[in-house]
């Protein structure tokens, strides 16, 4: 079976990371935003790329989720000594790969190029993309104005209320060639559990992207837990915007591509509604603490995925 796996961060890597235990390389391809990509203290910086490598390669902070394992933070002392602006977080083995980013990046390599370098060198043996090559920023809209995302996420640690979202540029953007005709190949486009406003969307709204989507079998998996998110704002966002964070509002979400949808045993109560969408509900414990939860999980997405084979997807429902 060949999969199309689309993260975010934290916990988008985990499920990639689940799938890279279970599928032979070279069927799992994971998709990863780059909307929350960013230039800081002259850096390009990648939080969800960086994120889903750092996982994959085993070298991820277990503790955050993010950053690097047995990092130390000399680079960020000096710079808060010396007045610098610390409030983003970077510890010095993260910078190493900041900076060979930001030296290719301006000698004109594209990202996806490099982003396959740097997996190599980390023993990363399934592809991982960067959506697209080009710079799609994420753009935050709140009572207080718009804000770039890490500034809200990060600075403002999502305290401003959300009124909605734009991904700067993006009907000009073009996805990576890779990601275009991995989709064209798959078997199966697995929406993993990341933010749908701020990780997924950005993805979906790639010109072209959603549309090949409707095409494929989809199966997502909640990232929304008993009306809360176990990582990030996304509950918080989606009743900002006036909705109801629930399993059922991210398969709403989704509703016009998804074959079938992944939701935690505590939402088991909303199924019959996910079903009343036409998509075909799996409930499971969703939860992945530990690598062997990624894993059990990964095989139960393929297993349920696999089921889904018969059923039609969204283009042919509509045909």
């Amino acid at each position: 079976m060949k999969v199309v796996a689309l993260a975010g961060g934290v916990g988008g890597a985990k499920l990639a990371d689940g799938l890279a235990q279970v599928l032979q390389p070279q069927d799992l391809t994971v998709v990863v935003n780059t909307g929350d990509d960013f230039v800081h203290l002259g850096l390009y910086i990648c939080p969800d790329l960086d994120t889903v490598c750092y996982t994959l390669a085993g070298i991820a902070n277990s503790e955050t989720g993010w950053g690097r394992a047995d990092e130390t933070w000399n680079a960020l002392e000096t710079l808060k000594a010396l007045g610098g602006p610390d409030w983003f977080r970077l510890g010095d083995r993260d910078i190493g790969l900041h900076l060979a980013r930001t030296v290719r990046l301006n000698t004109g390599e594209p990202l996806s190029r490099i982003v396959q370098d740097f997996c190599e060198k980390l023993g990363i043996k399934a592809t991982v993309l960067p959506m697209t090559d080009d710079r799609v920023p994420t753009l935050v809209y709140t009572e207080e104005g718009e804000l770039s995302f890490q500034e809200y996420f990060v600075h403002r640690q999502c305290l401003p209320k959300v009124t909605g979202f734009r991904f700067m540029d993006v009907e000009g953007a073009k996805p990576t060639l890779g990601f275009v005709s991995a989709l064209q190949e798959a078997d199966l486009v697995i929406v993993c559990p990341s933010n749908p406003w701020v990780s997924v969307d950005p993805i979906l709204s790639l010109p072209g992207i959603r549309e090949e989507i409707q095409k494929r079998r989809v199966v997502a998996v909640s990232p929304i837990i008993g009306g809360r998110a176990l990582k990030g704002p996304a509950a918080k966002m989606y009743i900002e915007l006036g909705m109801e964070p629930s399993a059922f509002t991210v398969a709403e979400h989704y509703q016009d591509f998804l074959t079938g949808f992944i939701l935690d045993n505590l939402d088991v109560d909303q199924a019959g509604k996910i079903t009343d969408l036409g998509v075909l509900p799996f409930v499971t414990d969703t939860i992945m603490n530990t690598p062997h939860d990624r894993k059990r999980l990964a095989e139960e997405v393929l297993d349920f995925g696999t089921r889904l084979e018969n059923r039609p997807n969204k283009k042919e429902e509509g045909a």
